[in-house]
């Protein structure tokens, strides 16, 4: 394992290998997030889940704010408040495409978001795109197919609605926005400045759509309310500590690990079948995510990184 680790690290500095090291656990923390949504079995509404979601992220991250005496409010407002939008939006938009399409369907166009992240980034931010990363983008993509096995690719495929189509494209579009951002305001705000104002979005977006649909949940359903809230929080810091060095592609092609987590916990915790299929793509999942952490970055967006105040 030692010797992995250093072949993966290469000649990667410290603070690029801390970054990949965050970006893997933010993909355990928001794999985690999803089994406690699976756990509460659907009797919540989405929008109510959202919510109490929100509202523990923004507690935790008012109170990390003062304790570490930073103001909430950050110096780039209007692309903080854009980046809450963003966020919210792509959030809203997933779910919706998971009540309108197959859930493999949903799955797998949400998933265009690291490749719409590259295009975006370099459109954007000018980051190069690198032939390392479009390979780890397309074999993550061919990874998450083989894992989730859709049954509308064959002739069923022109039966999908095409508003459903759109909405999850649009969904995977804000996705892949919401990181850029994060990216462009990692060189001047603080990390939790960035995460507080998702959450601090989403709470008033959100509270409407429960309008005379809210549920009030059992002991359990708070136990896995929470349990969403916190991993929700870890993998957000994790994710913007991460994309504040490493390049917005990079990043989320690293992500894909998600995916090889989700199954092992479909296996693990919900007795899901687990195929030949599914372990190759789960294979290409991990070789996707190996080649991004080996991936070194250009000596230009080190520099730009390592001189972020």
């Amino acid at each position: 394992m030692a010797s992995l680790l250093k072949a993966l690290r290469g000649r990667q500095s410290d603070a690029e290998w801390r970054a990949c090291g965050l970006l893997v656990a933010c993909a355990l923390a928001f794999s985690l997030m999803t089994v406690c949504v699976k756990h509460l079995g659907g009797r919540l509404p989405v929008a109510e889940i959202v919510l109490v979601r929100s509202v523990i992220s923004l507690a935790i991250t008012l109170a990390m704010l003062q304790q570490a005496q930073i103001s909430p409010w950050g110096h780039q407002r209007p692309l903080l408040i854009l980046r809450g939008a963003l966020g919210t939006g792509a959030l809203l938009l997933f779910f919706e495409a998971l009540a309108r399409l197959p859930l493999a369907a949903a799955t797998l166009i949400q998933y265009t978001y690291p490749t719409l992240t590259a295009l975006t980034a370099w459109l954007l931010l000018g980051e190069p795109l690198r032939k390392r990363i479009g390979l780890a983008v397309l074999l993550g993509w061919l990874g998450v197919t083989l894992v989730v096995q859709p049954e509308w690719m064959g002739e069923t495929v022109r039966n999908l609605p095409l508003l459903a189509v759109l909405v999850g494209l649009g969904g995977a579009l804000l996705t892949a926005l919401a990181y850029v951002s994060v990216r462009r305001l990692s060189v001047r705000e603080h990390p939790l400045v960035i995460v507080f104002y998702f959450p601090f979005i989403s709470v008033p977006v959100t509270l409407p759509l429960l309008w005379g649909q809210g549920v009030w949940p059992t002991l359990t359903e708070w136990f896995w309310l929470i349990g969403v809230g916190l991993f929700t929080q870890l993998g957000q810091v994790w994710l913007t500590e991460g994309l504040a060095v490493l390049p917005a592609a990079r990043a989320t092609s690293i992500n894909y690990v998600q995916v090889a987590f989700a199954t092992l916990w479909g296996v693990l915790w919900f007795a899901e079948p687990i195929t030949g299929t599914v372990v190759i793509g789960a294979g290409c999942v991990l070789a996707a995510t190996l080649i991004s952490l080996s991936a070194r970055q250009p000596r230009s967006l080190q520099e730009g990184s390592s001189g972020k105040g």
